[in-house]
Order: C-alpha cells, then sequence, then structure tokens
C-alpha cells in the first residue's frame, strides 16, 4: 500500500494495489444509468475492493450494504483483469467537480494508467432509434478502441461538464487516453436499458463476458411496479372523481 495518498484540495485517493491500464468510471449522474453498469460489472465479474477516495469539507453520504457501511467512492479489480472499477456514488457539486477530476487524475498518473473511460447517460429527447449508444473520446483513445468499429457512432455536438468534462479536458493535451460512452435516458431512475446498452458497449470493446439477463429482469420488474403504482393512483383518481359527483347530486 502506498503510505501517502495523492491529494487534490479535499480529495486525496487511498489504494492497497495499483491500478491497470484502463479505468473505468461510473459516477453519480442524472438516471444513474453509468453508475448501474459499474456496479453490475463489479457483481458480475466478481471484483474486491482495492482502494477508494475520501472527501473532506463538503456534504458526503455513506452507503451500506447488508448493515456494512462503505466508502462513496471505490475501487475494484482483481489480479487477472486489465480493468480498474471506480464506482462513485457520492454526486459532486459542479463546483468542486475539478478537485474531484484533479485528484483521480494525480492518482492515475502517478500509477502510469494509459487510459479512462467514463459510461454515462444523457437526457435528450429521442426516438426508439436513439437507443443506442455514442462516443466522445480523444484522439489517441479513438485510434486504440473504436478505428474500424462502425456500430459506436460519435455523439454530434454537446458539451461535457462534471467530473466526466475535467477528465476528458486533460485527455486533450496529454498522453492519457480518454473515452466517453453516453446513452440516452429516460427520467425514470434507473434507467436499466440504459445501463444495459453500456454494459454491452464496455463488454464488447474489452472483450468482458457479462450476463445482463439478471439486471434485464430487474428492469422489468421496475416496469411492472411502476405500471401498478400508475394503475393504482388512476383507480383511485376515479373513485375520487366518483364520490366528487355523488356529492353535487
Amino acid at each position: 500500500m502506498d503510505p501517502t495518498p495523492e491529494r487534490s484540495r479535499q480529495f486525496a485517493v487511498e489504494d492497497t494495489e495499483a491500478p491497470k491500464e484502463t479505468l473505468l468510471c461510473g459516477f453519480a449522474s442524472y438516471g444513474l444509468s453509468g453508475l448501474t453498469a459499474v456496479d453490475f460489472l463489479i457483481d458480475q465479474l466478481e471484483l474486491t475492493e482495492t482502494g477508494h477516495v475520501t472527501a473532506e469539507g463538503m456534504p458526503s453520504i455513506t452507503p451500506f450494504e447488508n448493515g456494512t457501511p462503505t466508502h462513496h467512492t471505490r475501487l475494484f479489480s482483481r489480479p487477472d483483469l486489465e480493468l480498474t472499477l471506480l464506482k462513485n456514488e457520492l454526486f459532486v457539486p459542479p463546483a468542486l467537480s475539478g478537485p474531484f477530476g484533479e485528484a483521480i487524475l494525480d492518482w492515475t498518473e502517478h500509477h502510469g494508467v494509459a487510459e479512462i473511460v467514463v459510461v454515462d447517460a444523457v437526457p435528450m429527447r429521442h426516438s426508439p432509434d436513439d437507443h443506442r449508444t455514442y462516443y466522445v473520446a480523444t484522439d489517441d483513445y479513438r485510434r486504440r478502441r473504436l478505428d474500424g468499429d462502425e456500430g459506436l457512432p460519435p455523439m454530434a455536438r454537446g458539451y461535457l461538464d462534471g467530473v466526466t468534462g475535467a477528465l476528458v479536458e486533460q485527455g486533450i493535451d496529454s498522453p492519457l487516453a480518454v473515452g466517453v460512452f453516453r446513452t440516452p435516458v429516460h427520467e425514470q431512475i434507473p434507467d436499466i436499458d440504459a445501463a444495459i446498452r453500456l454494459i454491452d458497449t464496455v463488454s464488447e470493446l474489452y472483450g468482458l463476458t457479462v450476463d445482463t439477463e439478471p439486471l434485464q429482469e430487474f428492469a422489468d420488474e421496475i416496469e411492472r411496479y411502476y405500471n401498478e403504482l400508475a394503475d393504482r393512483y388512476e383507480a383511485a383518481a376515479e373513485r375520487e372523481r366518483a364520490f366528487d359527483d355523488r356529492m353535487f347530486m
């Protein structure tokens, strides 16, 4: 373990082992699809925790699993996998996204990480034909991973903000290759279908064998829940209208 954590203002990365060549990140952002995708990959690939990020002087959260508290931002990997996954459950305010990104970048540079990948979703008006994954990538990442892959279209226009924007900005003028994979997201949280699209994209690019059927079953359960909730709401509203009608008879 490196006894001196890399610090950037109020953020620090502490690890028990060095990261792999590629860092795959899922942040707490709109729709939670990127976070859901990374969380599912951690579970399916049976990864173990290898480090975490701490935050000082800002509102924080402490997640827990099966009664055990955990850090809000954790790193996972395993010996035979050339990926380290970063799972971030802390919403980072825009004003602090730069320092948070700097802490990650200082740590990756210290350990010689070659590329960073971010999976994310974007709220946008779209049709069913747009239910696919798009990329925003630095030139070196595109040459390394995307040349010849006609199934992944580039995202035409827009802006990257927050931690993702900070990471990509660093990648433009440095040897660090950065790729962002984004997919349209719906208002429901989490958008499981969007998460599955991101998982499929990463699995194909990095040769991962992942069965998304358990996640799809979860999506079906969520859809049934909200449909039943809507039905109950409509039934209650109908009873309310009938009661009002009787009151004025």
